[in-house]
């Protein structure tokens, strides 16, 4: 039996129902006309690339529970993240260009960090050569926008811009982290995100970039989801009311990238 919900302004209730509900419903699903649909009798299989921004509580893994609980089948999750590493860094590495062609993944995940002014230029001249050598593959290149650090909050647009601009380059797909981020904080001023350094996220921030990326992959309501954090050996419970706004900003941010990239 769900749990009472918050009430989202009517406004967003008529735009998901518009727009998302939609998007979804003809959006490649497992096994429906996606990357690896001559395997769809097998699970999601994904690769994220990327940092500390990546490995920090360990996302990958989190949103693998995060689906596999809720009746989303995942064959295998990896993750080349290493520390202080960016896309000109996993060009370079012998090791992520193998694990981009070992196996046949459905999407792989790319994450290059904040990017608002100084690595833009890196993320848009890497893109494009990802991006064909994920294709090659079968699989479908996803960028994975992140934030800037706790002391650069005015960087939050310029960040959103640098990997929606990346995105559109190459027509690839778009986990808006940072903007949901930004959702909550709207919810939420004083919802802790940031972990202690003030760059990498807290166990709440990255269970919101898992929240954004279970909608995108699965097609599920992330507002049906229990008020818990998938760990290792049990699920940490957090407030129904966190919970609440935290799956509402994931949905809001995703509706607003759905609207734009919608094929």
């Amino acid at each position: 039996m769900s749990r009472p919900r918050n009430n989202l302004p009517a406004c967003l209730l008529v735009f998901l129902a518009a727009v998302v509900a939609p998007a979804f419903a003809n959006s490649p699903g497992p096994g429906q006309g996606r990357p690896g649909e001559h395997r769809a009798d097998t699970g999601l299989r994904l690769l994220f690339i990327g940092n500390s921004l990546t490995y920090t509580n360990d996302l990958p893994e989190m949103l693998a529970r995060m689906l596999q609980r809720n009746g989303v089948a995942v064959d295998r999750v990896e993750s080349e993240a290493r520390p202080n590493f960016g896309l000109p860094d996993h060009w370079s590495s012998k090791s992520t260009l193998a694990a981009i062609a070992a196996d046949d993944w459905d999407y792989v995940i790319l994450q290059q960090g904040p990017s608002a002014t100084e690595g833009r230029p890196y993320l848009l001249e890497f893109a494009p050569l990802f991006a064909d050598k994920i294709r090659q593959t079968g699989a479908e290149p996803v960028f994975y926008m992140v934030w800037p650090a706790g002391n650069r909050l005015r960087d939050f647009p310029g960040v959103a811009e640098s990997y929606r601009m990346a995105a559109r380059a190459v027509d690839g797909m778009l986990f808006p982290v940072g903007e949901a981020w930004m959702a909550a904080w709207r919810r939420n001023p004083r919802l802790r995100l940031y972990g202690p350094d003030g760059f990498h996220p807290s166990r709440l921030g990255t269970y919101l970039a898992a929240l954004v990326m279970y909608q995108q992959l699965s097609g599920l309501d992330p507002l049906e989801l229990p008020a818990s954090i998938p760990g290792y050996r049990k699920d940490d419970p957090i407030p129904e009311a966190i919970a609440d706004l935290l799956q509402e900003a994931a949905t809001e941010a995703n509706a607003a990238v759905l609207a734009e990239f919608r094929r």
